[in-house]
């Protein structure tokens, strides 16, 4: 029985203080400025699990550099069609930012954004004619056309220098692309809610949803927990419910009994970084360096040699490692993963489970690895560093989403789900990869399937935040020039 306690109304709940509850939260305060809105976050700031700096790549995903997003067929053929959706994808997200700080919605986008050319880097022959296929597969794309390939070790070096210091014999390739970009999703994050509470919306810390209920008359009433005082449960009912809760999202999307969440399960992946903040060492790499995963790892612990930005100070960060926790959030826990087993997704877990033993190999070897094997895997990208410069640093957790398949009774997707009831009434997010570079046009996807009879009266609002929005920029190369240009521009990443 729920009473004596109050409830609270809100038109829009937004549970997790992340990037995708900040860019939803945005979204529509600017398309129905009369909503009331509130975003519950567990933790005493937002942007602090996934979305924190350290705890994500930030590479502003464009497929430039990520070799997962175009893998090479059996025939031995490349094909750009995913990585052109990721790009078009970004895109989106690039001219919303940029939108903002023209409105002044924003800060100084140097505060979240900054230009970090993106690098693709293989050895041996095999990688090397595969990376010169994607090559040759990206290049005829408007989207793709400033990107350059080489294979001349002074070419390489120009673009990063520390991945050929000491660099011994062999066939090294690169391909490079300077409108890539380092984005601090944290930054980002705080700073869309702040302009979502300039603009009433209301924003409560140490706030936990740990029941959601339907109601008869299409509601839903959330049961909260005040994690700081422990004063008791507090119930808000909304129209709408958005389950942006990272990791968290699922257990919450079980709970709310929607028929669209059966079947699901996650698998929850850790990871570590190498963080090298000498300002003397790392004044010396300028780029994003992504190479080839190794057999069973998935897409995030792609090895990569990155710039990364905090505040306007640089580092270098060299990983992720991966690793495994039963815990779905990094400040979770470990019951995370056993409670979420279900009667309903127990088969497609197993399923999946049984298929993918690589990864699990995978991931008992980067546990097992010490931290002189995990700076000779520095040392395959960065033949000279020194690891005694180099600190190890606890990445964020992912949980990957474990779902049912008709053929194979289940798998392991390494993308993001839009999980919506029927009704348009709650929509959650799981998964990872792209994640946060995608969060404008999930939640734009989001906004279709939640409020499909308002999106004609929102277009024009939507055009003036994104000019092409419901365009696609590589088949209009006068367009694309027109808004990657202006784009470019405002955000300061020419």
């Amino acid at each position: 029985m729920t009473s004596p306690q109050t409830t609270e109304s809100t038109d829009v709940l937004l549970i997790g203080g992340g990037i995708m509850s900040a860019t939803l939260g945005v979204f529509l305060k600017e398309l129905e400025p009369q909503w009331d809105i509130l975003l519950l976050e567990r933790l005493d700031q937002v942007g602090a699990e996934s979305s924190n700096v350290w705890n994500n790549a930030g590479t502003g995903h464009s497929a430039l550099c990520e070799l997962n997003y175009a893998p090479q067929a059996a025939d031995g053929s490349v094909s750009a069609t995913k990585a052109l959706s990721i790009n078009e994808q970004f895109q989106l997200s690039r001219q919303f930012w940029a939108s903002l700080v023209t409105e002044g919605k924003l800060q100084d986008p140097r505060s979240f954004i900054n230009p970090v050319p993106h690098m693709s880097l293989v050895f041996g022959d095999a990688h090397a004619d595969y990376l010169r296929r994607r090559y040759d597969a990206f290049k005829p794309h408007k989207l793709f056309e400033r990107m350059e390939h080489s294979e001349d070790r002074e070419t390489i070096a120009e673009w990063a220098p520390l991945t050929m210091h000491g660099r011994g014999e062999g066939r090294v390739a690169a391909s490079w692309s300077p409108e890539g970009t380092d984005v601090d999703f944290g930054e980002l994050t705080r700073q869309q809610v702040a302009h979502l509470q300039a603009q009433g919306g209301t924003v409560r810390f140490g706030q936990q949803v740990v029941a959601l209920d339907r109601q008869s008359d299409g509601s839903w009433l959330a049961k909260v927990k005040n994690r700081i005082n422990a004063e008791g449960h507090r119930l808000v009912r909304a129209k709408f419910v958005f389950v942006g809760a990272g990791g968290g999202a699922l257990p919450l999307l079980q709970r709310s009994g929607i028929p669209e969440a059966k079947g699901f399960g996650g698998f929850p992946v850790s990871g570590l970084w190498l963080r090298n903040s000498d300002q003397a060492v790392a004044s010396q790499h300028n780029a994003k360096v992504y190479g080839q995963a190794s057999v069973g790892a998935p897409p995030m612990s792609v090895p990569h040699l990155d710039t990364r930005f905090e505040h306007g100070r640089r580092s270098l960060l060299f990983g992720p490692y991966g690793g495994f926790k039963p815990n779905f959030l990094k400040q979770g826990s470990y019951l995370d993963l056993p409670l979420s087993v279900r009667p309903h997704n127990i088969y497609p877990m197993t399923r999946a489970g049984l298929a993918n033993l690589d990864l699990v190999k995978y991931l008992i070897s980067e546990l097992a690895k010490s931290k002189k094997q995990r700076v000779e895997a520095l040392q395959e990208f960065y033949p000279t560093a020194d690891g005694s410069q180099w600190e190890l640093v606890e990445a964020g957790q992912r949980v990957q989403v474990m779902k049912r398949d008709k053929e194979k009774g289940g798998v392991l997707q390494f993308g993001t789900e839009l999980i919506t009831a029927a009704d348009g009434s709650i929509a959650g997010l799981l998964g990872a990869s792209p994640g946060a570079s995608t969060a404008v046009p999930i939640m734009l996807n989001l906004l279709g399937k939640a409020f499909p009879a308002r999106m004609a009266g929102w277009e024009p609002r939507l055009k003036e935040l994104i000019p092409s929005y419901g365009t696609t920029l590589d088949d209009h190369p006068q367009l694309a020039d027109e808004v990657i240009g202006h784009t470019a521009r405002v955000l300061g990443i020419n």
